[in-house]
């Protein structure tokens, strides 16, 4: 079994949004590291997308509407007219 790069790069890219959005209240910092997090998909990248397990996608799905609705709120609560 090959050891890949995504199995590091992706709890990594999560950590780091947790970071920004936990304790540094950065919550532009924390969407890009979220939203960069999924580019590195930690599963096994030979398996397409309606092979892979319901809990697979259900994982990267839900994050995504994390990385979605965190974008929404930076956005609508951050503005400074």
């Amino acid at each position: 079994m090959q050891l890949s790069i995504n199995k590091f790069l992706y709890p990594g890219f999560v950590l780091f949004g947790l970071y920004f959005l936990i304790i540094s209240r950065n919550y532009t910092d924390a969407v890009i590291n979220l939203g960069i997090a999924l580019a590195f998909d930690p599963f096994n990248l030979e398996q397409p997308w309606n092979e892979r397990p319901l809990w697979q996608r259900a994982v990267l799905l839900l994050h995504l509407a994390c990385v979605f609705a965190l974008f929404g709120y930076q956005i609508g609560f951050n503005d400074k007219l």
